[in-house]
């Protein structure tokens, strides 16, 4: 039987991350996923982008993955916010010091950075594809029996398994959950006028338009979100009918517009875990919390998570303490639970905000970003949670080792 330190269940943007980040410290750590390595790098397998904020940026440089990104992204220098096109909109930009507010990432190139940085891991094991049939938690260890037939051992096992974690749910551990009624449309748009490195969120009575900056110059990412029960006819509009009903909510501002990928469509949905932990448990990314992409902060939370929990464990492993001693896992818990909560919590409300359809709720979102722009410190704030800055962050979040 193969002992680990740790054993994460799920090999995703997040699980795979943890893996990285753990072996780069010396802990022995196994990953284990169903999915075929070559599909999920595959094209056409996640055609969404992830803004990644700065803090997240140095922690993926800091555990390696982003000599794998050199080249690729495009940095966010800019971010725009309005009630559809009217007057009142919140326009961040950062000093000159300050540099870029984040960076666009094509998910197939994060995946494909994962992959290469964890193929040259030492302490990273990977059973992949592979699953878990049947997983003992006790006291003293973590007992798991793979598909392939082989028996692993951890000190601690790790939930990556997104949304609908089944290690969470066989855990007990409650969650609060709700689905939108809505639909989000992801593609990616070609347009004539350079955008300027800057990401656009229009709001509309049916749901934000999102634009931002995939490559550098006149290619964007589009999330569109609409009511579930639109987004059938949506999808099967023609491509010029499409682009029409898009060129409508953009306005003309980039030019005109055509289609640089397929389109694809999200139901989207809230959840937060009572809790993150059990006995030798623990909880990251949407195993944890899932929330609205209204400002791009689900992956980025989820990397808080990873940078938190490393922090925990290397240091108590340092001490001596065993990586699923209840001390580390309160710590974690203590850490990440508020955090996640209050960030989940405001992104949830902004995006009831946004959603009240009428025009007395219009004129009060338009005056609540003019007020928002108006004064230096609410803007601050904002560009912090932008940023990822927000709250005592992990050492890997600043870019140092732990």
């Amino acid at each position: 039987m193969e002992r680990f330190d740790v054993v994460i269940l799920g090999g995703g943007l997040v699980g795979l991350t943890l893996g990285i980040a753990l072996s780069a410290h010396g802990v022995k750590t196994a990953v284990i996923d169903p999915a075929e390595p070559a599909d999920v790098t595959a094209a056409g397998f996640d055609g969404r982008v992830s803004a990644i904020s700065s803090t997240s940026h140095a922690m993926l440089q800091a555990i390696g993955v982003s000599a794998h990104l050199e080249g690729k992204g495009c940095p966010i220098d800019r971010i725009w916010v309005s009630d559809g096109l009217e007057p009142g909109a919140l326009d961040f930009v950062p000093d000159a010091d300050d540099g870029v507010m984040g960076t666009m990432f094509p998910n197939r190139d994060l995946r494909l950075a994962l992959a290469q940085t964890a193929a040259q891991a030492d302490n990273l094991t990977r059973f992949q594809p592979d699953r878990a049939v049947r997983v003992d938690r006790d006291a003293d260890a973590v007992t798991l029996t793979l598909e392939s037939g082989a028996t692993i051992q951890g000190a601690l096992l790790v939930a990556a398994e997104g949304r609908n974690s089944p290690t969470r749910e066989a855990a007990g551990i409650r969650t609060t959950r709700w689905q939108y009624s809505h639909t989000a449309m992801v593609t990616a748009i070609d347009h004539d006028v350079p955008h300027a490195n800057t990401a656009y969120e229009i709001f509309y009575v049916g749901g934000p338009f999102a634009l931002l900056p995939m490559l550098p110059g006149t290619r964007s990412a589009v999330v569109w979100t609409v009511p579930t029960e639109q987004a059938p006819a949506m999808l099967k509009l023609s491509e010029r009918a499409w682009l029409a009903e898009a060129q409508k909510r953009i306005g003309g501002f980039l030019g005109e517009i055509r289609l640089a990928g397929p389109r694809s469509s999200y139901p989207l949905g809230f959840h937060h875990a009572a809790r993150i932990t059990e006995t030798r448990l623990a909880l990251v990314g949407d195993s944890a919390h899932a929330i609205h992409p209204i400002a791009g902060q689900g992956l980025n939370l989820g990397f808080r998570d990873v940078a938190a929990l490393v922090e925990v464990l290397v240091e108590g492993m340092r001490l001596g303490l065993d990586p699923g001693d209840p001390q580390l896992l309160a710590r974690y818990q203590r850490w990440r639970g508020l955090d996640a909560l209050m960030t989940s919590v405001a992104m949830d409300g902004l995006v009831r905000l946004f959603d009240v359809p009428g025009k007395l709720p219009s004129l009060v979102r338009r005056a609540g970003l003019a007020a928002v722009q108006r004064t230096p410190i609410l803007k601050g704030r904002f560009m912090a949670e932008a940023r990822g800055q927000s709250g005592a962050l992990p050492r890997l979040l600043a870019g140092e080792r732990v």
